[in-house]
């Protein structure tokens, strides 16, 4: 049964109805205190596990059907995608961000789909810059070119350019639209002289289809500042057609690229990093690795996602989230949001990477595309 509570506005007695429990999500919301005061003290899950990135879809279209993402025979022209009126507006985006950093957020990064494709993204990304928290964004670079300066210019920290080939060939099939490799890296020379260092570039990694392209990458950004990392092909939503053959561990890239310019491991920017850090021996610079299938790094994950809807996941391959959308808009008090997250967090039992099997890899779970990378 849906519990309600009934809010009262001055003399008008106008009544909000705001729900206390999440009835698509099936998770009880902790009931609203009296008046809101910025939480203290640290925030963690059941694996004592502190909330402290913040990942933000703001659109749930992209430009590309990249066939580990949006594949075409999925996201084909009949696709439904979110209405206007059911995305969250910067406003929105920005109280949640605001609430997210009283309870330790350090740092927020704006997804999609392709993020740039949201309308005055550039005012969304100054409102939330006036919070004083690590500001990054991650493109497919498609738009990046025309909007680099003005990113940097609102306040963005730093950009994350998805890149998954330099073989043209290789790029415009697995981007599915043909859109050409050069675009790309003309968008991150654009990027750099706007300001943005370092960039960092992601590739997917999957077997038999971009993985001959792994040491030409390695040899065109080595020496350039440009962090290259490589991203295991991971089991995210139900429409990629996910195979662990299909998955080439980071283990095996980093041996290819050693093996013609040795690498040597260091140790991570900070606890919780995903990425796994190796510098090239000479000095010219380093690469990442994202393991997630091959070795999880669930104890030391730390990040919440809130989709373009407003719901929030605790992982990447949730099959559920909570909304929090319905509170921000039937007149929930910042206290009201903060206990929620606060309520939802504190129960993250998460650790799916750690768990995988065959059957847990089948599971329905949400969309990359929805949710953010």
């Amino acid at each position: 049964m849906l519990r309600c509570v009934s809010i009262h506005f001055n003399s008008r007695n106008v009544t909000k109805v705001i729900p206390l429990f999440d009835a698509r999500a099936g998770a009880p919301l902790p009931r609203p205190p009296a008046a809101y005061a910025a939480p203290t003290g640290t925030l963690t899950d059941t694996h004592g596990r502190s909330l402290r990135d913040l990942r933000i879809s703001v659109t749930d279209r992209c430009n590309f059907r990249c066939v580990y993402c949006m594949p075409k025979e999925v996201f084909d022209n009949n696709y439904q995608f979110l209405p206007h009126r059911d995305l969250l507006t910067f406003e929105e985006i920005t109280r949640v961000a605001r609430i997210a950093k009283d309870h330790g957020v350090e740092k927020i990064r704006l997804t999609g789909g392709e993020p740039l494709l949201r309308k005055n993204i550039e005012r969304l990304i100054a409102m939330l810059a006036t919070l004083d928290l690590d500001l990054t964004l991650t493109t497919n670079g498609s738009a990046l070119a025309q909007k680099a300066r003005m990113l940097r210019d609102a306040g963005l920290t730093r950009v994350t350019v998805s890149l998954d080939s330099l073989d043209d060939a290789t790029f415009r099939a697995m981007n599915d639209v043909d859109y050409p490799v050069q675009k790309v890296l003309d968008a991150i020379d654009a990027a750099a002289a706007a300001g943005f260092d370092p960039i960092k570039i992601n590739a997917v990694v999957k077997r038999g289809t971009n993985d001959h392209d792994i040491v030409a990458m390695a040899r065109h950004f080595k020496g350039t500042g440009r962090i290259l990392r490589f991203i295991e092909f991971m089991d995210v939503g139900a429409s990629n057609g996910w195979r662990m053959d299909d998955v080439i561990p980071s283990a095996e890239v980093v041996a290819r690229i050693s093996a013609v310019f040795p690498l040597e491991a260091i140790d991570p920017n900070y606890p919780g990093e995903v990425a796994e850090r190796w510098r090239y021996v000479d000095g010219s610079g380093e690469i990442g690795v994202i393991s997630s299938v091959t070795q999880a790094f669930c104890s030391t994950c730390t990040r919440a996602r809130l989709s373009t809807e407003g719901k929030l996941y605790t992982c990447l391959f949730a099959t559920e989230g909570h909304d929090l959308r319905n509170l921000l808009r039937t007149g929930a008090d910042d206290a009201a949001i903060a206990a929620a997250m606060a309520g939802i967090w504190s129960q993250r039992s998460d650790r799916y990477s750690e768990i995988r099997t065959a059957e847990t890899a089948g599971l329905k779970k949400i969309e990359m595309s929805y949710i953010g990378g």
